[in-house]
């Protein structure tokens, strides 16, 4: 409980934890926003020939994924859609690596969308105002949970309505 202990006693800090673990998520949400549609439709294709009994040619339609037997929120590693080049640590910083990059690829200097940088933004923002908002509680941390879940969610509806 110290660290409850210090998150209460301390706004500052408590604000400060809340902001980087959102730009944090925000990272692993761009991930979910893009893979889980493609997990999904790829699913719903297998199922499908299952139940149609053929052979399912192609996993998806998906050019970037089709590459990919294993296609998941953990594999294949992240990488440039265009170069396959595997994004390294230090570039899968939020906002600042974004920003260090010029907002191109380090390898084929192809242009990264301003939107992943967009949502890591938005997810540190709202998470910053959970805090400030509800303090160090237990609340605090389900209604982030949910926040992050909405981003998800609202971004994945605008790009496939699914």
């Amino acid at each position: 409980m110290e660290i409850f202990d210090l998150l209460s006693a301390s706004p500052g800090f408590l604000l400060t934890v809340c902001i980087i673990l959102g730009l944090l998520v925000g990272s692993f949400l761009n991930v979910v926003v893009y893979r889980l549609p493609i997990m999904l439709q790829r699913d719903w294709r297998a199922q499908c020939c299952d139940y149609l009994e053929i052979e399912n040619p192609t996993p998806d339609n998906n050019e970037s994924s089709a590459n990919f037997e294993v296609f998941n929120l953990q594999k294949p590693d992240s990488h440039c859609p265009l170069c396959n080049h595997k994004i390294r640590a230090w570039e899968n910083v939020p906002v600042l690596s974004y920003l260090f990059l010029g907002g191109k690829c380090s390898s084929c200097k192809t242009k990264i969308s301003i939107r992943y940088p967009a949502v890591e933004l938005v997810s540190g923002v709202l998470s910053g105002l959970v805090a400030i908002y509800f303090g160090a509680t237990w609340l605090t941390l389900a209604l982030l949970f949910f926040t992050w879940s909405l981003i998800a969610l609202t971004l994945i509806d605008f790009d496939h309505q699914l």
